[in-house]
């Protein structure tokens, strides 16, 4: 085991001198991968409408490409999905990664090239690898296993040959058979629809192996950590798994998980952020101790960013990346080898550095609620209101929520207003919930019986409370809204904090 410890970190640190290119020439890097997208798309019906034939330069493909989010681009995607071929991207797509919904759908169903999943998503999963022995020469990682813990495979609505599912389930399914050796639990388990029978399983199965890395998002991984501390009767999980070294985390912001993590895991163990979404691996951290991320520019991405006051704009102005500024706030906008053009994924960024570049996710364009990858965005807590309202009869002036991380779990926390209240606020936050869960797949999973989400709690505000928050913030006036969805507390705590001198 040590000989092939050795042999596989020799591996990935063979990815060094690419990322040392890419590191020391940025902007001709993202140029030369800007001139392959255009060129490889130049004769799809997308290509013809936009005459990517005749692009020269960034500037032409700025005028005359729209920037487009997902509803935009959606009817490209429908086509694709139904059969239809060369529309966006020339070779023939066959995956699809669910993620949560938009305003009109559910969920959102991301094309996922043969380009994309080979040189995108497996190529940064090698990058991963190889800045992490750059870090860590001395690792002992490859003496066991990694646990990945992804999702699964979902039923195609269509009668194609398509694959859908998360995208780790994609992923999972087309890892080489070398790297399927070094994961853990096997394929066939790990791609299990049921999330509960699947838990039981790996819990089982994993707990018996000689686990040394994790891979995935911190609110699922978390129960998974204690299903298998109560199987086992251990205290911690470094006594079941003593070869553990390193969790590789994204998804979700990781601080309010990082003080249980350490708590429930034990000490030893490096954690690594990574930018993975289903539209692209992005970013890894590349420091010791510091968690901004190592924007990745060979991967077959092309970056723009709209500074976040023009977000809004019909024709939002926008930027490639030799002109961002440090601590600015960014929109992030992706041309991908899936065939995704200027597409607003709906993450913004901050860039800490520009030598390298590197970012820190700082939010989304929207206001949403994402404490463990539910991404609730306000068109779902509108339709959960009014569903509420309409069944009780009741009538809601002013409303926001945030996340609530406890002791006995998570769950959102909202403050409202009536003028009208339910005859049962139990009943009226039970039909909240439900309609929630039937309008946003994610939250739908998070809430599946209590495991990551508990039940929303709810406070009952005098009438004058959002009123009298707003007055103290001097943003009395028409142009001044309640914002909705907050994925932190500032805006509860303020609000508790004046109903407690109220009440004083």
């Amino acid at each position: 085991m040590t000989i092939l410890n050795t042999c596989m970190v020799w591996y990935f640190q063979r990815q060094m001198p690419s990322i040392e290119a890419f590191k020391k020439s940025p902007v001709e890097t993202q140029q030369k991968v800007f001139r392959n997208l255009i060129e490889t798309a130049k004769n799809t019906e997308y290509g013809k409408t936009y005459d990517y034939k005749s692009i020269l330069s960034w500037q032409d493909f700025d005028k005359r490409v729209p920037v487009l989010d997902y509803d935009q681009f959606k009817p490209f995607i429908d086509r694709v999905r139904k059969g239809e071929k060369n529309i966006f991207w020339p070779s023939d797509i066959k995956y699809f990664a669910k993620s949560s919904g938009t305003t009109s759908d559910k969920s959102k169903y991301i094309p996922v090239s043969s380009e994309s999943l080979k040189d995108c998503h497996y190529k940064a999963g090698q990058d991963m690898f190889g800045l992490y022995c750059n870090m860590y020469p001395q690792t002992r990682m490859f003496t066991g296993k990694n646990l990945a813990l992804g999702g699964s495979r979902q039923e195609n609505e269509f009668k194609t040959n398509a694959f859908y599912g998360d995208l780790s389930a994609i992923i999972i399914n087309h890892l080489p058979f070398w790297a399927q050796n070094k994961r853990s639990p096997a394929k066939e388990v790990a791609l299990m629809p049921e999330w509960e029978t699947k838990l039981h399983k790996m819990v089982e199965l994993t707990s018996k192996d000689n686990i040394t890395g994790l891979s995935g998002v911190p609110s699922w991984m978390m129960i998974l950590l204690k299903s298998v501390l109560e199987y086992t009767g251990k205290q911690t999980i470094k006594e079941v798994w003593p070869n553990l070294e390193a969790f590789f985390h994204g998804g979700v912001n990781f601080d309010p998980y990082r003080k249980q993590y350490k708590e429930i895991i034990g000490p030893g163990v490096n954690y690594i952020n990574v930018y993975n979404a289903s539209e692209g691996y992005f970013a890894i951290q590349d420091q010791k101790h510091c968690d901004d991320m190592l924007l990745l520019l060979d991967t077959g991405v092309f970056y723009e960013f709209i500074p976040i006051e023009e977000i809004d704009k019909e024709h939002p102005k926008v930027i490639p990346l030799q002109e961002v500024v440090i601590g600015k706030n960014y929109a992030l906008l992706i041309t991908t080898n899936s065939g995704l053009w200027r597409y607003k994924i709906g993450d913004t960024v901050v860039f800490t550095s520009t030598s390298p570049y590197r970012i820190k996710i700082s939010g989304r364009t929207k206001n949403f609620i994402n404490a463990c990858g539910e991404e609730v965005i306000i068109d779902n807590a509108l339709k959960a209101f009014q569903a509420a309202c309409d069944k009780t009869s009741a009538v809601v002036l002013e409303y926001t929520g945030a996340p609530m991380f406890s002791s006995t779990g998570t769950c959102h926390e909202w403050f409202v207003e009536f003028s009208k209240e339910p005859d049962n606020l139990d009943v009226f936050v039970d039909i909240f919930d439900k309609t929630l869960q039937s309008v946003n797949s994610d939250y739908e999973a998070k809430r599946y019986k209590d495991m990551v989400l508990q039940k929303p709690l709810f406070r009952n505000l005098p009438q004058g409370s959002f009123y009298k928050w707003l007055e103290s913030k001097k943003r009395l006036g028409g142009q001044y809204k309640v914002p909705r969805l907050s994925n932190n507390r500032q805006y509860l705590e303020e609000i508790e904090r004046i109903l407690n001198k109220k009440t004083l």
